[in-house]
């Protein structure tokens, strides 16, 4: 009987959650209707409720936005309100921080992670996945070897994590993708084995 509930959990558990996830998003979403008049609103219009109508908006707002920005206009609009943002005490902490770490996961131009690599952490004879980013020029000046920044993401929070510098020579590069590296960390290694075949003989084993 163990077996059979174990083997059960291992088929909700993840399609609980996964669930869980996108029900968040989604209604999160759906907040973006209040931008509309009230009486615009799908519920109003439509006399019923209908979720995920909200994600066609923020589909519609994020895209819209992202073609604004592709011209001129934009452009100086953008600059114009981050010029404000970075005048309020506080706030300006805040966006850079947040606007920086969204130009390194989400940006094309050469500032995301873009190499894996195993780093000596958190003693010599450990190691550890980090995320190759950037180093300022004013610290690697200061070195006479090679040294590379990298992020250590914590697990299974990601988002935290260490930001060292660290010999190149110390480190070991890896042919993985920023993605499977993520899913090893939130998973704790779990998701590692998930395609090779392990996990399905699991389920078959219990």
């Amino acid at each position: 009987m163990k077996k059979y509930f174990i083997t059960g959990l291992l088929v909700w558990v993840p399609l609980g959650i996964t669930f869980w996830v996108l029900n968040l998003t989604i209604g999160t979403m759906d907040q973006t209707l209040l931008l509309l008049p009230r009486g615009w609103h799908p519920d109003k219009l439509l006399g019923v409720h209908i979720p995920g109508l909200g994600v066609i908006l923020t589909l519609v707002v994020v895209g819209m936005t992202g073609l604004l920005m592709r011209n001129v206009f934009g452009q100086v609009l953008l600059r114009y309100g981050e010029g404000v943002l970075q005048r309020i005490p506080f706030v300006n902490t805040i966006y850079k921080g947040v606007k920086q770490v969204s130009d390194t996961l989400l940006s094309g131009n050469g500032n995301s992670f873009r190499k894996v690599l195993l780093v000596r952490y958190p003693h010599p004879e450990a190691w550890s996945l980090a995320f190759q980013t950037s180093a300022p020029g004013a610290v690697t000046a200061q070195f006479d070897e090679e040294y590379v920044a990298v992020f250590i993401p914590t697990t299974p929070s990601p988002v935290n994590g260490f930001y060292f510098f660290v010999r190149r020579a110390d480190t070991i590069e890896l042919d993985m993708t920023v993605d499977v590296a993520l899913r090893s960390i939130v998973s704790m290694g779990v998701a590692a084995d998930l395609n090779s075949g392990k996990y399905r003989a699991f389920i078959s084993n219990t």
